[in-house]
């Protein structure tokens, strides 16, 4: 136990300071032994999650919060164990406590003992005090709820913000080009995973497992693909031979799924090299092939060569709002005030990637974001701008609005296909 609340406390610290977490872990992750390493990624992904809770704890404790932020994310880790795992309380505390002493701080392991003890002896009373707050209840930062309940309403806010404090589920895509997905649902009948196909086709686990556990995963038969972000191939929908770009194609789901599904040309940019480098590693396990640049999609003179595209990919910078549980540090970085910046640049991609496209192709721009600023606003006002643009609306799409809330099936996204008028 030592070791692993020490690194995921080393790793909540991190993200305190203003750090992203996806940046951070691989280095802590890689000086574990790699039967700790399951344990690390839930224990600092719940702390993460549950952070809002767990500060407005804190406060309610201390006359004042910690003077130095490790010294923090040891106590709000010990607090996740105590109320979230099974591990033994007494083992928590001692352990919390004698790292809290190797800090430095003389008072630092006084500190965190009193404060975790206390919470041992009133435990219930101090957990109803914490869900009285709308931040200690749903362990988002204030503005968040505020902005989700001006745009939703209560209930829909309720019901998105109940999905954010949750484990991500797993969605599986078969790769079209290697097995048919009926048999790759028999492949995974006969290693006994239970799951169920959703509409869009995903393939949905009753209960997550490693990926090197999936049948075939390793031979590039299967992808961990969320079943939200399996829309994306559906909607642009391309056909055999077509010049299409993703424009900003890191990861690499997206446009692996896009050549699955038909043999085209995909040109795949980003402006993140590392980040394109193993969208490459992943085409090569599913034994596709794609023209890679790395470039800043919305400098056109970088990487077009004037040809233009039948069809488009913009999976645009966004607050990743609609991903938070399987990316919590995301609601602990952003800030409100980051929402107008990143219309921005979603409308400067759009505008430019609006003239590689060719007269009655459609672009398809998505987000994993929840909030309406980068979604219908961005979109709303691009067509604002452009008479020759037509905002279609596919019939498969569930809710008819583009906006996919996140649930028990899908995490969130946004969807909106657009077409340009020929002529």
């Amino acid at each position: 136990m030592r070791e692993v609340q020490r690194a995921a406390a080393s790793l909540v610290d991190m993200v305190l300071r203003g750090h992203s977490l996806a940046r951070a872990l691989p280095a802590r992750r890689d000086e574990l032994p790699p039967e700790a390493r399951g344990a690390l990624l839930d224990l600092t992904q719940g702390s993460l999650r549950h952070l809002g809770t767990l500060r407005v704890l804190v406060r309610l404790m201390a006359a004042r919060p910690p003077a130095e932020t490790a010294v923090e994310a040891l106590l709000l880790v010990a607090l996740y164990q105590l109320i979230h795992t099974k591990a033994a309380p007494h083992a928590i505390v001692d352990e919390a406590v004698a790292a809290a002493r190797q800090t430095g701080r003389g008072s630092a392991g006084g500190l965190v003992n009193a404060l975790l003890r206390r919470f041992l002896r009133e435990r219930e009373a101090l957990l109803s005090a914490v869900r009285a707050t709308p931040e200690g209840r749903w362990s988002h930062p204030a503005w968040w709820i505020e902005r989700l309940c001006a745009q939703l309403g209560d209930a829909q806010t309720e019901a998105v913000l109940c999905a954010g404090l949750g484990h991500p589920p797993m969605a599986l895509r078969p790769n079209a080009r290697r097995i048919a997905p009926g048999a790759y649902a028999e492949r995974l009948d006969q290693a006994g995973l239970v799951h169920r196909r959703l509409a869009n086709g995903a393939l949905l686990l009753d209960q997550p497992v490693p990926s090197r556990q999936l049948p075939g995963f390793h031979e590039g038969l299967v992808s961990v693909q969320d079943a939200g972000a399996q829309w994306a191939a559906l909607l642009l929908d391309p056909r055999d031979g077509e010049r299409v770009l993703d424009a900003c194609a890191a990861p690499g789901g997206k446009a692996a799924h896009l050549v699955e599904r038909a043999p085209v040309q995909l040109l795949a940019l980003d402006r993140d090299g590392e980040r394109l480098q193993e969208a490459r590693h992943q085409f090569e396990r599913l034994g596709l092939s794609a023209q890679w640049r790395c470039a800043d999609a919305a400098q056109l003179d970088t990487w077009w060569d004037g040809q233009p595209f039948h069809r488009v990919l913009l999976d645009a910078p966004c607050s990743a709002s609609g991903v938070v549980r399987r990316h919590p540090d995301a609601k602990w970085l952003r800030r409100e005030s980051d929402l107008p910046a990143l219309a921005r640049e979603q409308g400067r991609l759009l505008e430019a990637l609006w003239q590689v496209l060719e007269p009655g192709g459609t672009l398809l721009y998505a987000t994993c974001s929840v909030f309406a600023e980068e979604n219908t606003g961005t979109v709303d006002a691009f067509l604002s701008r452009h008479s020759g643009a037509r905002r279609l609306v596919p019939k498969a799409l569930p809710g008819g609005t583009g906006l996919l809330l996140p649930d028990q099936d899908h995490d969130g996204f946004f969807y909106a296909l657009l077409e340009k008028r020929a002529g």
